[in-house]
Order: structure tokens, then C-alpha cells, then sequence
């Protein structure tokens, strides 16, 4: 079932819908980072003397360009951990195109779904961005005591993470949040093995920037199908 899905959305990608969503979801996210590098640096610099004075040593200079070179390592670092996690996150944004897409090729029989209102996508998308960079960032901060470890347990708390999202938010469309919890929770294995599958090509440069639409598009083919296997 997850593989028939993932393959379905696989030969969809060239449909213009999921490209518009992949590139909404990058640029989103990069500007995300860019203001939270920008933030560091800002609070860094307006608590940060130009040039201290140390006892002995004397002034230190380049102070602030010092900080400016952290500050975009320090983005290179998050990106690393970050981009794709986030970027899934702010495709959610989207997700009524991708899935629409789907459904508009794959389940043409289906009425037609009201689209919800773009304040309820807005308040559990940041509420998922959130969560996910509070997450990975957890993660990150266990590579000193878990070493090579940490790609799995990068890999098994974002497969949760994405998987439960993406299908609680394709769900939703047809369900409301109740049924679609309901449903989630009914097949959640299975439903965390197909974010897992989502997940592990994250560690893949290119490659992970179309993983959030594939992502959302496999987990819309999976909904229909666990809810016509529940009737």
C-alpha cells in the first residue's frame, strides 16, 4: 500500500501544481533561516561591544565581523538539519493544491472537498514549524552523546513527525480533525513507516527538495486508501 502510493505521486511529479508547491516551500524556508540567522546576529551584535577591552591583552578589534562569519556558519549548520524538516513543514501551506492534484487525476469520481480556511492552515502550519525545529534542534544537541546515532534517531522522530502531519492534513480534508484523528490513530505504524520512507531521503542532497510534495502527494493516495479499507 505505502509503495503503491509512493510510486503513484513518483509519476506525478512533473504535474506544474507540485512544482509551484516545491518552490513555495523552499523559498519559505530559506527565508526562515535567513531570519533567524539575521536574529542571532542582531542580538549579538547589540550586546557585543565593537571593541572590548580585556586586561592585559588590550582592545580587540573585528569584533562584529567575527560574529558575521559565526552567524553564517552558524545558518549553514542549522540548514543542514533544518531546510528540508522545514520546508515539509511550510508545504503544508499548500497541501490542498498538491492534494487536489492527486485527486483530480487519480480519484476523479470524488465530489468536490470545500477548501478550509487559509487561518486554520496558517495556525497548524507554524504550530508544525515550531514543533519540528524544536525537534531537530533537540537532536542536534545529542550528537555529542549519541555520535553516529543520531541519523537514525534524526530519521525514526522526523518520520513520525512528517508522517503524522501530512496525513492528519490529508484527512482533514474529508474527514475533519476528529476523523482524521481517529483514522490516524487506527493505522499510525503504518502511517509512521510511510514518513519513515519520506524521511530517509531527506539525507540526500537535490534529492530531498521534492521529498514535502512527494510526501504529501504519497500520504493523499494513503489516506484513500485506508479509508476505503475502514469503509
Amino acid at each position: 500500500m505505502i509503495l503503491g502510493s509512493f510510486l503513484a505521486s513518483l509519476r506525478q511529479m512533473g504535474d506544474p501544481r507540485f512544482r509551484r508547491v516545491m518552490w513555495w516551500g523552499v523559498l519559505l524556508a530559506v527565508a526562515l533561516l535567513v531570519a533567524v540567522c539575521a536574529g542571532f546576529l542582531m542580538l549579538g551584535q547589540a550586546f557585543t561591544p565593537e571593541t572590548p577591552t580585556i586586561p592585559i591583552i588590550g582592545q580587540i578589534t573585528g569584533l562584529h565581523t567575527l560574529l558575521s562569519w559565526a552567524s553564517a556558519l552558524f545558518m549553514v549548520a542549522l540548514s543542514v538539519f533544518l531546510m528540508v524538516p522545514v520546508a515539509s513543514a511550510f508545504c503544508g501551506l499548500f497541501l490542498e493544491d498538491v492534494a487536489k492534484a492527486v485527486e483530480d487525476v487519480h480519484y476523479p469520481y470524488l465530489p468536490p472537498v470545500p477548501r478550509q480556511p487559509f487561518a486554520d492552515i496558517a495556525i497548524a502550519t507554524i504550530n508544525f514549524v515550531a514543533l519540528v525545529v524544536t525537534v531537530n534542534l533537540g537532536a542536534l544537541a545529542l550528537v555529542a552523546f549519541v555520535g553516529p546515532l543520531i541519523v537514525p534517531i534524526f530519521w525514526a522522530a522526523n518520520g513520525f513527525l512528517l508522517g503524522r502531519e501530512y496525513f492528519t492534513m490529508a484527512a482533514t480534508r474529508h474527514l475533519g480533525r476528529s476523523g482524521a484523528r481517529d483514522l490516524r490513530r487506527r493505522h499510525s505504524l503504518r502511517i509512521w513507516a510511510a514518513g519513515l520512507l519520506m524521511t530517509v531521503p531527506l539525507s540526500v542532497p537535490l534529492v530531498n527538495l521534492v521529498i514535502p510534495v512527494l510526501g504529501a502527494a504519497t500520504f493523499t493516495h494513503l489516506f484513500h486508501k485506508l479509508a476505503a479499507r475502514d469503509g
